[in-house]
């Protein structure tokens, strides 16, 4: 057996990450007449271009161009869904910082300093920023979902207990370490290359060809690396893209475009904001009969991806429960604020946010442990296991997760602890809750589940492997790398991954969906095998043997009695003219849904998991601290747990930034003020808890024919941090009881905690500081 799948094998490009020496699109080598790119952007929320005088830009130095709507030969619009975002502003203005032109100089200082000059004269309109005010407008970039099952306002209305709140869910900016960037380089016969920072080069080739009047063969796109993503680079990218290229291919010189910080936290997208406001009728124990849940998020000016992002925190307000009469209303809010996009969970965070929260709030109406009152809603083995979406939850593992959890994590002991705790300290008070992840793994754009790869062996031994996939830091090169490498039972050393393509594996699916080993890693062990039968036949053919008496491991190939290194099975089916390249193509089976109706089989499985989380609260500043994680999650049969542990922890703690320091806000005229580090708090190390226990679930490969029973691990653990929040809320409770807990929202900031606090009770305030700490 090669070991090579299933092994904690180091990132392909760690050495490079930690040296210095990788790669990105920022570190391409630019040719001497390279032009720099700098935008003009809006600077109010909403109106009309009354008028524009860019003859000080144009005059400016080192200016060679100014490009606006008018020069854009094809399509102005890199939107790829509704095609509703331009390029550049036309005569409407939809948001604070919308492109409305772009310099083009011999150098980016000269190019930023040229956009300054520009005189633009608004007539203002009046602008919707919020998600309040967008409802009472009926201001909708697409029409409301309701996705229903059952008669949940009858049986609301008749149950012995009732309960009616919400919950407000802050966004999130993807705060990449490396920011939007596209280089382009005009080709022969109007064609352009463009290196893009992006998930999705096929789209970003697409919109590039549409922008430029052009067809997809005239455009390549690749993408060796990107410094993060985390769905800010899926639909985002285009726009820089589509600038670079049509810059390049009007001048004729290579175009380089890279936004600052402060202009990329303006000018893209974040995680959408929701307001979700829930009836529940239940039992005294907790149990949910009926609910009625409205979700409402700000989509910003245009359509990009709220469609999908909607649906899916349709599809994962459920969780972990078993809802047999709902009804989930979804609005999806059009404000005069940038377009929000996909950001990883792509909505089901803030789903499961929603349906948290109604059961955290019923267990303190009933002053019950939260955990008793989630247990009592799971979904059941056998019964009870119909999603409101009419998917039957086949392999539920949530019942095995959080009993293993609260057993290894000492929970009933340490929440009674916390209880002594909080009776004894006025100031500090201590939270713990444990929350459950069931998440649906699958585009629900069905159209979405495909991949393609390219192997080709050469005749040292070596092989080039190509997929569809972005690297982003995840580790996707790895995983597929060592699927190929095991298919021919050799060192991982031997494959080479190169860069995304669009030349070489065309139409590919976003990696994105956390779908990128499950699509890309089957695509390439097809292509393998088409090469391997190939060699398995020539074998058999030279060596009068069957096929099974050849075996490919540790290097070599066994044929018969007879033994000889791959490099040279290989030389000789060469000699021999047997092809040694193939491409291979993989969709996800199973799959089904209805979009007229909401239901279907969107998901080819789930990947499960729950987090034990403890913090402490200084009630007199809002201060918080995550004291101890345990993490329990469940991955199939990893592929590589050093890279899967990775994910887990880095998905938590982004998980928990969103929900307790990253705050965006807008003030009155719609202008973003959080857009740099100096006011946009992500989590730092020291935001890591000093004790982090973190586990993989043992002996649970996927019941699916996934690539070797694997799971996918990018965007579930990310809600593993909704147990931050809650434990936060439990800190509250102790501190300004049950309403106090019920009020705070998200992101739950020192002043956020603070206002939960001080909008219940006043008691905290009398009490003497007492030598405490967090």
């Amino acid at each position: 057996m090669n070991p090579v799948v299933n092994q904690p094998v180091a990132h392909e490009s760690a050495a490079l990450h930690v040296s210095g020496r990788a790669y990105y699109a920022d570190d391409i080598a630019l040719p001497a007449n390279v032009l720099h790119v700098a935008f003009g952007m809006s600077d109010i929320a909403h109106g009309r271009i009354k008028h524009m005088d860019l003859s000080a830009v144009l005059s400016a130095p080192g200016v060679v161009r100014v490009f606006t709507a008018m020069d854009i030969p094809g399509e102005n619009n890199y939107g790829p869904v509704m095609h509703d975002d331009p390029i550049f502003a036309t005569d409407i203005i939809q948001f604070h910082g919308q492109p409305i032109f772009a310099v083009a100089a011999n150098s980016i200082d000269m190019a930023r300093r040229a956009a300054k000059l520009a005189r633009i004269d608004y007539e203002p309109l009046p602008a919707i920023l919020d998600i309040a005010t967008a409802l009472a407008a009926d201001s909708f970039v697409l029409p409301t979902e309701t996705l229903r099952r059952g008669e949940p306002e009858v049986v609301i209305s008749e149950a012995p207990q009732r309960l009616s709140g919400a919950i407000s869910i802050g966004g999130q900016d993807h705060f990449y370490l490396e920011g939007q960037i596209a280089f382009a380089l005009p080709q022969e016969n109007g064609g352009v290359l463009v290196h893009s920072s992006t998930q999705h080069p096929s789209e970003v080739q697409h919109l590039v060809a549409h922008a430029l009047g052009k067809h997809a063969h005239d455009v390549v796109v690749q993408c060796r690396r990107m410094g993060g993503g985390f769905g800010g680079k899926e639909s985002q990218p285009a726009l820089f893209a589509c600038v670079a290229a049509l810059v390049a291919t009007a001048t004729g010189r290579p175009t380089k475009v890279r936004l600052d910080r402060d202009d990329d936290m303006v000018m893209t997208g974040k995680r959408h904001d929701f307001i979700a406001e829930y009836d529940v009728g239940f039992d005294d124990q907790g149990r949910i009969f009926g609910l009625s849940l409205m979700l409402a998020s700000r989509c910003g000016y245009s359509v990009d991806l709220s469609g999908p992002v909607n649906d899916r925190a349709m599809f994962h307000a459920d969780n972990c429960y078993f809802l047999e009469h709902v009804q989930i209303v979804s609005h999806r809010c059009k404000t005069h604020t940038v377009s929000n996009t996909a950001f990883r969970g792509f909505g089901g965070p803030q789903g499961m946010m929603a349906i948290e929260a109604v059961l955290d709030d019923i267990a303190r109406h009933l002053d019950l442990d939260p955990l008793a009152v989630r247990r009592i809603n799971f979904y059941g083995i056998g019964e009870r296991n119909v999603t409101p979406y009419h998917m039957q939850v086949e392999d539920n593992l949530v019942h095995r997760i959080v009993d293993d959890l609260v057993a290894s994590s000492d929970y009933t002991s340490r929440r009674t602890a916390i209880t002594k705790f909080n009776a004894h300290n006025p100031i500090i008070k201590r939270g713990i809750a444990l929350t459950p992840v069931k998440f649906g793994i699958s585009f629900t754009a069905t159209q979405y589940n495909q991949a393609g790869a390219l192997v080709q062996v050469y005749t040292d031994g070596s092989i080039l492997l190509n997929h569809g996939g972005t690297e982003m830091g995840q580790g996707l090169f790895t995983k597929v790398a060592q699927v190929v490498a095991d298919e021919f039972g050799i060192a991982l050393d031997q494959v080479r991954v190169s860069t995304t393509d669009t030349s070489k594996v065309p139409n590919t699916s976003a990696t994105a969906a956390s779908s990128g080993s499950d699509l890309n890693g089957k695509a390439a062990q097809i292509a393998a095998r088409i090469i391997k039968e190939r060699l398995i036949a020539f074998a058999v053919e030279t060596y009068h043997v069957q096929a099974h008496e050849v075996v490919f491991e540790a290097g070599k190939v066994r044929i018969g009695a007879n033994s000889l290194g791959f490099d040279a099975l290989v030389r000789d089916a060469y000699l021999a003219r047997i092809s040694l390249s193939s491409t291979g193509f993989y969709r996800t089976p199973k799959i089904h849904y209805n979009r007229s109706t909401l239901r279907g089989r969107p998901f080819f499985y789930f990947a499960y998991g729950a987090a034990v989380t403890e913090v402490a609260v200084d009630t007199l500043t809002g201060e918080n601290r995550i004291l101890r994680v345990d993490i329990l999650h469940d991955v199939g049969k990893s592929l590589n747990p050093a890279l899967d542990i990775g994910q887990i922890e880095g998905g938590f703690l982004q998980g928990a930034g969103w929900l307790t320091s990253e705050e965006l806000w807008w003030n009155n005229q719609g202008e973003l003020k959080t857009h740099a580090p100096s006011t946009y708090k992500i989590p730092a190390v020291s935001d890591w808890p000093e004790d982090a226990r973190v586990r993989l679930l043992d002996n649970t490969p996927n019941a699916e024919d996934t690539i070797f029973h694997s799971k996918a691990v990018g965007e579930p653990p990310l809600m593993l941090a909704i147990s931050v929040f809650h434990a936060l809320r439990d800190a509250v409770a102790s501190a300004a009881g049950p309403i106090a807990a019920m009020n705070l929202t998200a992101p739950a900031t020192p002043q956020a905690i603070l206002h939960a606090i001080d909008g219940s009770t006043e008691s905290v305030r009398n009490h003497a500081v007492a030598e405490e700490s967090v």
